[in-house]
């Protein structure tokens, strides 16, 4: 059988931020079986107290398993969504891994919300991710892709607080030495892991990722920080070919864009 898709969105968005790439896997795929869920405390789940990280891969493995899942499924997170599945994958039966434009690493981003932890915490939350949508290209989207983008979001402090736990809560170390001993648990296990990036990544940040789990695929898609939005069609045949298991190497997209294997 052929592993199952499932879709995890980004912080505050919901699973109808899948629609056009589902749309254009029933034309590419459509034997393909696809499961988009809506994160804790997003779209139709519940709020929860606390959103940590063990708390919530172990609520998605409860919605993979429900819905009779018996492959293990490939994950395809978006921005922290990323994150999740690669948790999940470092826990759970993982057929793969697609991780849409997430860095792993805390970085210069991690100052930025620990920073802003006070304002978060108070009437000014909101101005916070109105900075953060700013950086994500929103505004080059139209159509149907911005619509979502727009619309299908329910932003709150306590998602904002939630998500971001990790961050305020611990140090760049120790989120650093968490992703690493995943990373290495989804290396030893076999799992496949592909990060599509908009931009060329940093040259040290590659060579921890590699160091850790050393048949990782970095494809290099340009554009927003929304491609199932952007360009869910090239985003589309890229899961299907993972279908095929090909080789590791350097290979080309659909519309020359550059794919990497570190």
């Amino acid at each position: 059988m052929t592993s199952p898709l499932v879709l995890l969105h980004g912080l505050t968005f919901d699973r109808r931020h899948w629609d056009p790439l589902r749309r254009e896997l029933a034309v590419v795929d459509p034997d393909r079986d696809v499961l988009a869920l809506d994160l804790p405390g997003h779209g139709d789940a519940p709020r929860r107290a606390s959103y940590r990280m063990d708390e919530v891969t172990e609520l998605l493995h409860s919605q993979i398993t429900a819905a009779a899942r018996t492959e293990p499924p490939t994950l395809v997170g978006h921005s922290v969504g990323g994150i999740i599945a690669t948790v999940y994958a470092a826990r759970y039966p993982t057929h793969a891994v697609v991780n849409l434009d997430q860095f792993l690493l805390p970085g210069p981003f991690g100052s930025l919300v620990r920073e802003a932890e006070p304002q978060l915490r108070g009437p000014g939350w909101r101005a916070v991710w109105d900075r953060m949508l700013a950086g994500m290209g929103i505004d080059s989207l139209d159509g149907e892709a911005r619509h979502l983008a727009d619309t299908a979001t329910d932003p709150r402090p306590d998602l904002l607080l939630g998500y971001w736990a990790e961050i305020l809560q611990g140090t760049d170390e120790q989120v650093r030495a968490d992703r690493e001993a995943d990373l290495r648990r989804i290396a030893a296990r076999g799992i496949s892991y592909r990060w599509v990036t908009a931009a060329p990544p940093p040259a040290p940040y590659v060579d921890w990722l590699t160091a850790a789990l050393p048949t990782i695929a970095i494809t290099v898609l340009p554009g927003s920080h929304l491609p199932h939005l952007e360009r869910p069609a090239e985003l589309a045949r890229l899961l299907k070919e993972g279908r095929t298991e090909r080789a590791a190497g350097v290979d080309l997209l659909p519309g020359g864009e550059s794919t990497l294997m570190a």
